[in-house]
């Protein structure tokens, strides 16, 4: 491993974790285990030789580890404590990257409902909400629940199943979730293409409403 040789906190966590494709990596494994065939579904470009190369970097910091599937021959890939350690500093850069997001999705771009979820997490969590109610996006074969409260947004992904008891639901494309929370697309052309729309209590503005503050902080 090359090391930029200053004693610097950044220049440290850089050795450890700024090579190409590792930060990608380490955001797959913060939505759940595992494995190689998945991560390399989940990072379209990467070798697979680089990939396993990324992996044993990080088993041999202490960041992954690696443990075989139940009744399988293969292997599954999670993060350790000090992996977990690493969520704020990639919501952080979520979040700063977002303000380069108000464009959408370039024309090669990948988009995957999964990182809905983690985008949701940077942006909204621990915001304050002057509504109080829970929103399920809906992203494939999860739901992104938002819960507002006063005290501060709460998000959790969960299986779409238990969806059914929030209070307002918002199935649509990822991309266009995405672009909502980032201040990119309007409320009322996600609700026109979205496939589902259920907010009784009017709850869904308050996701454009955090979008826009991203914006103007980009």
């Amino acid at each position: 491993m090359r090391s930029y040789d200053q004693f610097c906190g950044l220049a440290y966590a850089l050795d450890l974790v700024g090579d190409r494709w590792t930060l990608l990596v380490v955001r797959e494994l913060l939505l759940g285990p595992r494995r190689h065939r998945d991560l390399a579904d989940a990072l379209p470009g990467i070798a697979s030789n680089l990939l396993g190369d990324r992996l044993r970097a990080l088993e041999d910091v202490g960041i992954v580890t690696r443990d075989a599937a139940d009744g399988r021959k293969s292997v599954v890939y999670s993060l350790t404590p000090r992996g977990e350690d690493l969520r704020e500093s990639v919501l952080a850069l979520v979040r700063w990257g977002s303000g380069a997001m108000t464009a959408g999705p370039r024309p090669d771009d990948t988009v995957r409902p999964a990182w809905v979820g983690l985008a949701l997490e940077a942006l909204l969590t621990g915001r304050p909400s002057s509504r109080t109610g829970t929103i399920a996006l809906l992203t494939g074969p999860d739901a992104v629940l938002i819960r507002l409260d006063p005290a501060g947004t709460h998000v959790t992904t969960v299986p779409a199943g238990h969806a059914d008891t929030a209070d307002a639901v918002l199935d649509a494309p990822a991309a266009l979730l995405l672009g909502l929370v980032s201040g990119a697309v309007p409320l009322a052309v996600v609700t026109i293409r979205a496939q589902l729309v259920r907010d009784p209590d009017a709850l869904l503005p308050a996701l454009a409403g955090a979008g826009a503050a991203v914006r103007a902080r980009a």
